[in-house]
């Protein structure tokens, strides 16, 4: 996987991840709000109910109040409170019973079939023994009581919410209930839209999870044609200058043949056609012969210091066997001699341990600045010093020219193009260049740190 894919991977999975834990947390908040909202609402609902619960009962018993307030329990009076009480009804499933303390049913409007049995017994479905629940409720005043009947409407076991009073004048549990199967069926549709907008909401936020990866996705795209065009016109622009760079030295090179060497050359070729010509005029001549032979000797002296100073130019052989410290020294000198400015050259720190492209890239800076310094700076002295402070490798060429304009040069694209080689050899091996100039003179420092050693 190359390190564009990678960067874009890397943005991508933290999104996904981030909206994936935004998901499950919207997920979770919205069951525990349906929770909630379904408990309060069967909480109400309950609470509705029970207050209906009380008021139908109340109802009953002030239909039956001048009954059991007269005193009698005669079987006439009963049985007109028990019809009185069979006519009491509301919707479909609503009525009164009646049992008496000891589990006989006496009245039931809408099971007949049950009247007259002795219910002490009965379960319901989930073995609860239902009728001695209710009298036991009864005995201690009333109250509500939930258990499983039998519907009317749809002859179906359904959970019953009821309230039961007691009579004790006349030894009854008056009662009713109401149904809560519809309570079930409206709390099953609140959670049926409850889970219908957790899964909308989870759509939602796929849908915007895979928009934004296609968004960072496309972005990184484009970005990655963006950053190829611009590095195929940079390396377009560096193949340029290195095409520029070996033309240049060729053609330096062939001044130095042309202008030095070849012209020796023909200088000693016409020294040594004089020198045999005078030989062979006799004897007489030897002399002069001999002058001629000595200052073609002298000439090809001159000759093999000018190749060597062509060969130390391409790379000193020095660089390679004695090292980065060894080659400046040398250039210092050679460049003293040469020029005629001062360098004091200084070394600290153990830099013999450098890979071969390092030290061909300080080398090649050290070359570059003192080029530099010789056509611009009109120096008297120059400061030349090698640093390995054990975080990184610094060369620093300092002189006390007149300096440039940092801002001319770096808005001008002729120019500077010195200091952008130098840059870019730096930057090929993990390093730095920073220049700073002003009238006191100019300062490059070229920092490579120890970290990038190896990879170079």
């Amino acid at each position: 996987m190359k390190l564009r894919q990678k960067i874009i991977f890397l943005a991508i999975v933290p999104l996904i991840l981030a909206l994936c834990a935004i998901a499950l947390a919207v997920r979770h908040q919205a069951i525990s709000l349906g929770q909630q909202q379904r408990a309060t609402i069967q909480a109400a609902y309950l609470a509705s109910k029970e207050a209906e619960l009380n008021h139908y009962v109340a109802l009953a018993t002030r239909s039956i109040a001048h009954l059991y307030d007269s005193g009698r329990n005669d079987q006439a009076t009963l049985d007109q409170a028990k019809a009185i009480l069979a006519k009491l009804s509301y919707g479909d499933d609503g009525y009164f019973f009646v049992y008496d303390m000891q589990g006989n049913n006496l009245m039931h409007p809408r099971q007949p079939e049950l009247v007259g049995r002795n219910l002490w017994g009965m379960k319901d479905a989930n073995g609860s023994l239902t009728i001695q629940h209710l009298i036991e409720r009864a005995r201690n005043g009333g109250g509500f009581e939930r258990y499983l009947w039998t519907k009317p409407s749809s002859h179906h076991v359904a959970p019953k919410l009821g309230y039961v009073v007691p009579l004790p004048k006349w030894g009854w549990m008056l009662g009713t209930g109401i149904y809560l199967d519809d309570v079930d069926d409206a709390l099953n549709k609140i959670d049926t839209q409850v889970s219908g907008n957790i899964l909308s909401t989870m759509w939602w936020i796929a849908g915007i999870a895979i928009l934004s990866a296609l968004v960072v996705g496309a972005s990184g795209l484009v970005l990655n044609i963006s950053e190829h065009r611009v590095a195929d016109a940079k390396l377009k622009v560096l193949a340029q200058r290195v095409v520029r760079s070996q033309e240049e030295e060729r053609a330096r090179l062939s001044r130095d043949l042309h202008d030095g060497i070849s012209q020796w050359l023909v200088s000693i070729k016409l020294q040594v056609e004089a020198g045999i010509a005078k030989l062979d005029n006799g004897p007489q001549h030897a002399a002069a012969a001999r002058t001629n032979f000595e200052r073609t000797a002298g000439q090809l002296n001159d000759v093999l210091g000018e190749v060597r100073r062509i060969s130390h130019d391409l790379r000193p052989a020095i660089l390679d066997d004695l090292g980065l410290a060894a080659a400046l020294g040398h250039l210092g000198q050679e460049w003293q001699a040469h020029a005629g400015t001062p360098i004091d050259f200084s070394v600290s720190g153990n830099t013999d341990d450098m890979p071969t492209v390092v030290n061909t890239v300080l080398f090649r800076i050290a070359q570059e600045a003192l080029t530099n310094i010789a056509r611009h700076a009109q120096a008297k002295q120059i400061v030349m010093h090698l640093q390995d402070d054990g975080q990184a490798i610094t060369l620093t060429v300092h002189d006390d020219g007149v300096g440039f304009d940092m801002a001319q040069i770096d808005g001008n694209p002729k120019r500077g193009i010195g200091l952008r080689n130098m840059a870019e050899r730096l930057e090929a091996v993990g390093g730095k260049l920073e220049v700073s100039s002003s009238s006191a003179g100019t300062t490059v420092l070229a920092t490579i740190p120890r970290s990038q050693l190896k990879a170079a």
